[in-house]
């Protein structure tokens, strides 16, 4: 297993979170072009419309907008493509049986470059109703206070 600092983030999806409760968690490789690799490294990614399909065995980024690279020519990429992703044949059928039969959501988490390689975190989601989001921003505020309480303890201790 890499170490943390062997990873280098190049997009999150911090909206996924909020929209999905996240259960299991899979690393996969991406199928990229040259100009897409290189406007990749710079952070141009926007995964925040995109989700994963399966179709035919097959796992699939669909809707993840890779800016064109600013050095790219006639042979520039189209910015939104169907993107293959490189999973293991058990992964790609566990994915499959989670979102036919389930009819759970497998959406990006993160983007990242780990030894070298693109790499996107993908995530099986339930999508959550209006009032879990207003259950779950609740309780964040709720702890924030209390950690901020701890510490306005701590400084009047010492």
């Amino acid at each position: 297993m890499a170490q943390q600092s062997d990873i280098k983030i190049l997009s999150d999806n911090r909206s996924a979170g909020h929209n999905y409760h996240l259960l299991d968690r899979y690393e996969a490789g991406l199928v990229l072009t040259g100009t897409e690799v290189k406007s990749a490294k710079t952070g141009k990614i926007q995964l925040k419309e995109s989700y994963a399909e399966i179709t035919e065995g097959e796992a699939f980024l669909v809707n993840a907008h890779i800016s064109e690279y600013s050095h790219g020519n006639l042979m520039n990429h189209a910015p939104v493509r169907r993107r293959k992703l490189l999973l293991h044949r058990g992964e790609i059928e566990k994915l499959r049986v989670e979102t036919r039969e389930r009819g759970l959501t497998i959406v990006p988490t993160k983007l990242y470059l780990k030894g070298g390689r693109i790499k996107v975190e993908i995530a099986v989601g339930k999508g959550k109703k209006f009032h879990d989001k207003r259950e779950a921003i609740k309780a964040k505020e709720m702890q924030a206070e209390a950690k901020a309480a701890v510490g306005r303890s701590r400084k009047e201790r010492s």
